[in-house]
C-alpha cells in the first residue's frame, strides 16, 4: 500500500506546491497530457501523486480516499464540518496567502464596521422587506464568523463565478470573498470592513485522520515528515 499524496492540478498553487517539496528533496512531476492528472513522486518510494482541484481536496482527505493533501486552509474550515477531527494541519506553506472578508459599496460611506454593517442590514430589511444579500462561496465561515460579531438581518447568496461582481449586477448588496491584493475589489467600488478578516488563509499541508494507515505507509510517513522537517 502506498500513500496518496493529493496536490492541486493546475495554476499557480500546483507550480509552488512543486517548489516547496523539490526544495526539501522531493520532486513531484506531472506525467502524460496536462488534462490527464496522472504525476509521480521522485526521492522517497511509497507515494503516488494524485492532481485534483483543490476545491476537491478537503472532502478527499475528510472520506479518506487520500492519505495527505495540500489545499487553501479556507477551503477546508468551509468545506469540512469540524475540520479538525477530519483532518490534521501539518505544515503552512507561506504561499497562496489571501483574506476571507467582508466588502461593501464605496457610497456606503456610513458603514465601515460590523456594528454599522448590522445596522444597516436592519434598516435595508425595514425599507425593502428582504434581508440584505452577501455573495459568496464560503457559506460556513461567513455564517458563523456574523453570528459571532451579531450581525443579523442579512442573507448569504451563492456565486460560483466573480463575486465582486454581484453588487454591480444587483444580484446581492455585499460580498464575503478571498482578497489577496483588494485590486478587484475596489475595480468594482468595493471596500472591506474594518475588521480582522473572517479567516487568513494559506496553501497547507494536511493528513487525512480518516485514511487506512499500514505499518508500511506509516514508516513512509515519518521518512517522508523528516525530509519535509515537519515535527
Amino acid at each position: 500500500m502506498t500513500i496518496k499524496l493529493g496536490v492541486p492540478s493546475k495554476g499557480r498553487l500546483m507550480e509552488k506546491t512543486f517548489e516547496w517539496f523539490a526544495a526539501k528533496g522531493v520532486t513531484l512531476r506531472q506525467t502524460g497530457a496536462e488534462r490527464e492528472y496522472a504525476g509521480t513522486v521522485d526521492g522517497i518510494e511509497g507515494i503516488d501523486l494524485v492532481l485534483l482541484s483543490a476545491s476537491e481536496i478537503p472532502r478527499e482527505l475528510a472520506a479518506g480516499r487520500i492519505h495527505l493533501g495540500v489545499t487553501g486552509s479556507d477551503l477546508v474550515r468551509d468545506k469540512l464540518a469540524q475540520w479538525d477531527n477530519q483532518v490534521a494541519e501539518l505544515a503552512q506553506m507561506g504561499f497562496g496567502h489571501a483574506d476571507l472578508i467582508i466588502a461593501v459599496p464605496k457610497a456606503w460611506t456610513d458603514v465601515d464596521t460590523l456594528d454599522d454593517l448590522d445596522a444597516a442590514a436592519a434598516a435595508f430589511r425595514a425599507r425593502h422587506g428582504f434581508r440584505l444579500r452577501i455573495a459568496t462561496k464560503y457559506h460556513h465561515l461567513v455564517r458563523e464568523f456574523l453570528k459571532a460579531n451579531g450581525v443579523a438581518d442579512y442573507q448569504l447568496v451563492d456565486s460560483q463565478g466573480a463575486t465582486e461582481g454581484t453588487v454591480k449586477n444587483l444580484t446581492a448588496e455585499a460580498v464575503a470573498d478571498i482578497t489577496s491584493t483588494g485590486d478587484t475589489l475596489r475595480a468594482n467600488h468595493l471596500k472591506v470592513l474594518t475588521a480582522e478578516p473572517i479567516h487568513r488563509s494559506q496553501a497547507t499541508l494536511f493528513k487525512s485522520r480518516t485514511a487506512p494507515w499500514t505499518d508500511e505507509t506509516r514508516a513512509t510517513f515519518v521518512t517522508l515528515k523528516s525530509m519535509l522537517e515537519i515535527e
